[in-house]
């Protein structure tokens, strides 16, 4: 599993909790862009120090689409260190920021800008899936996860998840991960795996889901 620093926890806090339990937590960043250079520097440290794996981007919470240019130096240094980028992408509820701040189509410039860097799209995009998937078609480093979706869900129709389970099973198969969010469900994380292993997928495109891509990402394998 990922765990990354949020409001309340520190880079060494989450370092410290995922060194406890090597073989079963990885640890990410989220690192504000409004810090500038200095949270560049607190990348690179964790990275390259304490031995984080990778950048959270939450547009939703920093109220910044994608590809404001505030990001760019910490997509640069995630280039520069080999690590991937995860962004926030889907719609938000709140009604004191913008719909469409996690929008899929805003990825596309970032992926333009920097081809090299590894991209995970997290919690699938939904309402705009169709838009992320042709994202996904489009840039080969772009990742899609399903973060926050009980899984039961997303087979039935009308779900919105029909295209990503069409190309996810085809064309894209090495390019979807497995994010269970069981918190924000609070569901048993048991629960969740044995959803998803009912998805109408074929047998080795699970295995990739759940395991193979994201090993791939991570230089787990």
């Amino acid at each position: 599993a990922c765990i990354g620093t949020g409001r309340s926890a520190s880079v060494e806090h989450t370092t410290g909790l995922a060194a406890r339990y090597k073989d079963r937590l990885i640890p990410w960043a989220r690192i504000s862009p409004h810090e500038g250079m200095a949270g560049v520097r607190k990348l690179e440290y964790s990275v390259r120090e304490l031995g984080l794996k990778g950048l959270e981007v939450s547009t939703f919470r920093e109220q910044l689409y994608v590809h404001d240019r505030k990001y760019y130096p910490l997509y640069a240094k995630c280039v520069e260190l080999n690590i991937p980028v995860r962004a926030y992408t889907t719609m938000n509820y709140a009604t004191d920021r913008a719909m469409d701040l996690g929008r899929p189509i805003y990825l596309d410039q970032v992926c333009r800008d920097f081809p090299e860097l590894t991209i995970i799209a997290g919690l699938g995009g939904w309402p705009w899936v169709p838009e992320l998937v042709g994202l996904a078609r489009r840039h080969p480093k772009l990742y899609i996860d399903l973060a926050a979706h009980r899984p039961r869900h997303i087979p039935k129709p009308g779900s919105g998840f029909e295209m990503l389970l069409q190309f996810g099973n085809t064309l894209l198969q090495d390019r979807v991960l497995f994010a269970s969010s069981w918190m924000t469900l609070g569901l048993p994380l048991k629960q969740i795996i044995e959803e998803m292993d009912e998805l109408p997928l074929k047998e080795t495109v699970k295995k990739k889901w759940m395991y193979q891509n994201a090993a791939r990402v991570l230089n787990l394998d």
